[in-house]
């Protein structure tokens, strides 16, 4: 975590100014819109969209527009631009108690800006209390993970007039991260109309930032949701935001990255979710984190280190890195190439006799550890004894957490354990692993890979342990076991030679899916489809 004292200015006051170019588009929705009369900006800055507001020709003299900005700086700067010849309100006031002024006494056509991005840990104790009142009041929980953003756009959609537009500038996490959960909830229910606009290039010039562009509608003719790809900026020029293409929004606690999906494609998912041929992964087994160290660089460790502090006795064979997992059969041999290597392939487990029983070396090493201020970490700290890690055991399995191209479900064949960059699998009482393992290798099951994770940045695939469980898999109990380890065993070698992973969809779907499950090819081939689609978007963002 950043500490306050550590952050720059600009994070604090989460100030990521929009690109003029950006906003005068955003605004050119509008500006044909005879009803727009009153306009809100609650988060102004130096007045980027009132500039454009201006250039577009919506700000005459039957408009009235309120700008309300923190920053006095930041404020006096716009009212220098204006040269007061505009009917333009500036406050200079926190926006959240400008909504608890105003909120049951002021309604405004059009509410446009980027909010501030700021995590609740910035805020100081009154702004976390009126978001977290503002959260409440329309029915969504308030925690500790809530970024200022959402608060802004809870305010803000309640100050809408009952036919009023909004349009912000607001961080992609809103498609997918779990803490938006409520609020994507609140949308849908509020709006009749949401639309999206996603870029494939960052927005924000030097800022590691992936912003959609939010615009929504009150009213009472719902027509659902829209999502709209663009490479850049320049997409903008010929982007028609009248253009049709709703899909029905479903007021529902989920994601909406299912809304990059087509009308056919989200039927296809939901007939899948109804097919008794498949099982999530949660109705299999336990997934859990791996191994919450505190420290992954001090108890994960070479052979060398193994060797110089006479740790042989009390380390477990580890996986540390998703990179030294190359297979889908974790063995003794792949276990010891790592070690070979010099990676870090042993995890300390001292021992729970007291440390004055202790060998030298492995005191040694709990010395060499305080000195450097190993101990002094939060997870460490808490412990009773900061050197023990807790819940140490050994999984059937091992499911990747982040992945690039594919996440890997990895046999463990030799007793290992891992960090938490792995989740750790305990397969229910009676199932043969291998199974459950091979079942997951076919276009299905990837398709709901990257439904239920989330792009975590950089292209990447996260995947927590609840989602994790919402992946959908064949039942093959019907199968021999004998024809499931001949084919398990074809996928590890395309896994080895890091061939091709579609190589091993094929096979699984076919002999697996169409022989036996009977799956319908045209079945298989959509839900590739819909694996690629999502992966190539994803890896476009890296």
């Amino acid at each position: 975590m950043i500490l306050k004292e550590d952050s720059s200015a600009q994070k604090l006051k989460g100030a990521y100014y929009t690109p003029i170019k950006l906003a005068e588009k955003i605004v050119d929705f509008f500006k044909n819109d005879q009803s727009i009369e009153t306009i809100l900006e609650p988060s102004c800055g130096d007045g980027v969209f009132i500039e454009a507001l201006f250039k577009n020709g919506l700000l005459d003299k039957q408009k009235v527009v309120t700008a309300v900005e923190i920053e006095k700086s930041e404020a006096e700067k716009l009212r220098e631009k204006l040269h007061g010849d505009l009917n333009v309100n500036i406050l200079i006031k926190d926006f959240f108690e400008f909504y608890h002024e105003h909120k049951e006494k002021q309604r405004y056509d059009l509410i446009i800006g980027n909010p501030p991005y700021i995590r609740y840990q910035y805020l100081d104790e009154k702004q976390r209390e009126e978001m977290s009142e503002i959260l409440i009041a329309h029915g969504m929980k308030s925690n500790k993970l809530i970024n200022t953003w959402v608060g802004f756009m809870v305010a803000c959609i309640h100050m809408l007039d009952q036919n009023g537009k909004i349009a912000f500038v607001i961080p992609a996490e809103i498609l997918q991260v779990a803490y938006a959960e409520d609020l994507r909830l609140f949308l849908s229910n509020q709006l009749s109309q949401i639309t999206l606009l996603t870029f494939e290039e960052l927005v924000f010039g030097g800022i590691e930032q992936e912003v959609v562009v939010f615009i929504g509608e009150k009213g009472t003719c719902e027509r659902g949701i829209k999502i709209v790809e663009l490479t850049n900026l320049e997409d903008l020029d010929t982007f028609d935001h009248n253009i049709n293409g709703f899909q029905k929004l479903n007021h529902v606690h989920e994601k909406w990255t299912k809304y990059f999906t087509t009308k056919e494609e989200n039927h296809l998912i939901a007939r899948l979710k109804e097919d008794d041929r498949f099982q999530k992964l949660s109705e299999t087994g336990i997934i859990n984190v791996g191994i919450t160290t505190g420290n992954n660089k001090y108890f994960s460790v070479d052979e060398k280190t193994v060797e110089k502090y006479g740790l042989g006795d009390i380390v477990r064979p580890l996986i540390g890195r998703s990179s030294h997992a190359h297979s889908v059969y974790f063995c003794e041999d792949d276990w010891q190439m790592n070690v070979t290597r010099g990676k870090a392939a042993y995890l300390i487990d001292f021992p729970d006799n007291p440390i004055e029983e202790y060998a030298q070396g492995l005191r040694d090493y709990i010395d060499l550890g305080e000195k450097n201020g190993e101990n002094e970490g939060y997870k460490c700290r808490i412990r009773d004894r900061w050197y023990q890690i807790p819940s140490i055991w050994a999984p059937d399995a091992f499911f990747l957490r982040r992945n690039n191209l594919y996440p890997k479900f990895v046999l463990n064949c030799c007793n290992a354990v891992s960090t938490d960059t792995m989740h750790r699998v305990k397969f229910n009482m009676g199932i043969e692993a291998e199974r459950i393992v091979l079942s997951y290798y076919n276009s299905i099951s990837f398709a709901f890979t990257e439904i239920c994770g989330r792009s975590y940045g950089g292209g990447v695939l996260e995947l927590l342990p609840g989602e994790v469980g919402n992946i959908l898999v064949p039942v093959i109990n019907c199968i021999p076991i004998k024809v499931i380890r001949e084919i398990l065993l074809q996928i590890d070698k395309i896994v080895r030679n890091e061939e091709n992973i579609e190589n091993a969809l094929s096979l699984v779907d076919n002999e697996i899916l169409v022989k036996y499950l009977q799956m319908d090819e045209k079945t298989c081939m959509a839900a590739r489809k819909i694996w690629k689609k999502l992966q190539h978007r994803r890896l476009k963002r890296s």
